[in-house]
């Protein structure tokens, strides 16, 4: 018990360390502690749009607390736009927005609909009351500085005479809501001015900031710069990056950086964005699985379950399934979109008939070829498994077990090395070349 335990803190530790090479980031491991479960609440544009008052915010934080507080519900979300004056409709203002910003920069709320706000409270008030409920006080941003910062040049605070003209760009400003400009990572000012914003956020009271904008397309230097801000001021304020699509290529950065992301767009009630959930799933099941490299992924599953050639089985099955999981999807995906399936389909043929007679044909050379790939690269990854001591027991024949008792006689005997090495190899080969056999004769496509 106390080898296994070893060798999975060993593995861990190798993981870690390639991870952190790979992405080199600097990490806040707490983090992610703020929200180990999925946050549930309430957030105001579901009901209000973009023109919440305090008193509707107050009223659905009695109705939480009283109501669904013990079921784990706890957050209370002020959306968009909250330092807009003249907000009167629920959808965005676009025609003469009245923002309210203080001397450096910062958004503000607008004092006609959250009285409390006045003198300059902030958010503390409302804050206050939320958390008088036992629950959680956030609030939505915008990516980057506001563009009435920009033109009149307000100072940013901290930042030794910047002003906020000095760190903005045209470059990437959000398409749907012109409220702001991009912040450029690179330049004296940029993070003085995300850490200026949190230090304000950490004085009212919040708990939770949902930042739009930074998913699609994803920025990447504005995201680190949140995190930072949010790390130094010491407060535990959730982090929820919005809109989505997050790029699945980027989870491992998002993973890094944030609490929450999306990984589809707006997801509405009704069928088509239900479906979409079901296309978009997998590829981020299997990205959890594809961020390790293989041979330290399997490493770790024989450390945790024990040797044994069944063990080991099970090791290379958990790396193997997802990839070959992803291209018979792909595959499939393509199938049904063929002419011929939808002939099947307006001849009224069932959804049972289509799948196993039209779909499944056109997804055997896929199948096939990905198998008998997939099986070469699990008897190697077996055999390194066995080489390494993690494989099969002593007592069990072995090739990988072979070569490694082998190389110590290697000056004296090196056919002990050599058959066992080109057997993996025959075998190997002998799996491609039967792969490609296969697909010529069952591909209807090749007949």
């Amino acid at each position: 018990m106390n080898k296994r335990i070893t060798l999975f803190l060993i593995t861990l530790l190798t993981v870690c360390g390639v991870q952190s090479q790979n992405n080199n980031q600097n990490r806040n491991a707490d983090f992610h502690k703020w929200a180990e479960t999925p946050p549930m609440g309430w957030n105001s544009w579901d009901c209000f749009g973009a023109n919440v008052t305090e008193a509707e915010v107050k009223a659905n934080a009695d109705y939480m607390a009283e109501h669904l507080k013990d079921y784990g519900w706890e957050y209370i979300v002020v959306d968009i736009r909250w330092f807009v004056e003249n907000q009167t409709t629920g959808y965005y203002n676009f025609k003469d927005p009245k923002y309210v910003l203080d001397e450096y920069g910062r958004y503000m709320p607008a004092v006609n609909r959250f009285p409390s706000a006045g003198n300059g409270n902030g958010f503390k008030p409302l804050a206050d009351y939320v958390h008088s409920k036992g629950l959680k006080f956030g609030i939505h941003l915008m990516r980057g500085v506001p563009t009435l910062a920009v033109e009149k040049k307000l100072p940013v605070k901290d930042a030794g005479g910047v002003t906020a003209a000095d760190i903005y760009s045209t470059d990437w400003k959000c398409p749907w809501l012109g409220d702001n400009y991009t912040i450029v990572a690179d330049r004296p000012g940029a993070q003085e001015y995300y850490n200026s914003i949190f230090d304000l956020y950490a004085s009212w009271g919040v708990d939770f900031v949902k930042i739009d904008d930074l998913s699609r397309p994803y920025h990447q230097a504005e995201i680190e710069m949140i995190r930072k801000a949010i790390d130094r001021t010491g407060r535990p304020i959730v982090l929820s990056m919005s809109p989505g699509e997050t790029d699945v290529n980027k989870a491992d950065h998002a993973v890094g950086h944030a609490n929450m992301w999306r990984t589809v767009d707006d997801f509405w009630d009704n069928w088509p964005h239900l479906y979409h959930q079901f296309e978009v799933c997998p590829k981020w099941c299997c990205d959890v699985l594809f961020a390790f490299p293989d041979i330290l992924l399997a490493i770790a599953v024989v450390a945790i379950i024990g040797q044994g050639m069944v063990n080991v089985m099970i090791a290379v099955a958990v790396f193997t399934v997802p990839s070959f999981a992803r291209i018979i999807r792909s595959a499939t995906i393509s199938v049904k979109q063929a002419p011929y399936v939808e002939v099947a389909r307006s001849l009224g043929c069932s959804n049972t008939r289509i799948l196993f007679v039209h779909i499944f044909p056109g997804t055997i050379q896929s199948m096939i070829v990905n198998f008998t790939m997939r099986v070469g690269t699990a008897i190697l990854a077996a055999s390194s498994l066995s080489f390494l001591g993690f494989g099969a027991n002593v007592t069990e024949p072995d090739w990988g077990s072979m070569l490694s008792t082998g190389r110590n006689y290697l000056n004296t005997a090196p056919h002990m090395v050599l058959f066992p090495g080109i057997l993996i190899f025959l075998t190997v080969l002998a799996f491609n070349l039967l792969g490609d056999g296969l697909r010529d004769t069952l591909d209807p496509k090749m007949n």
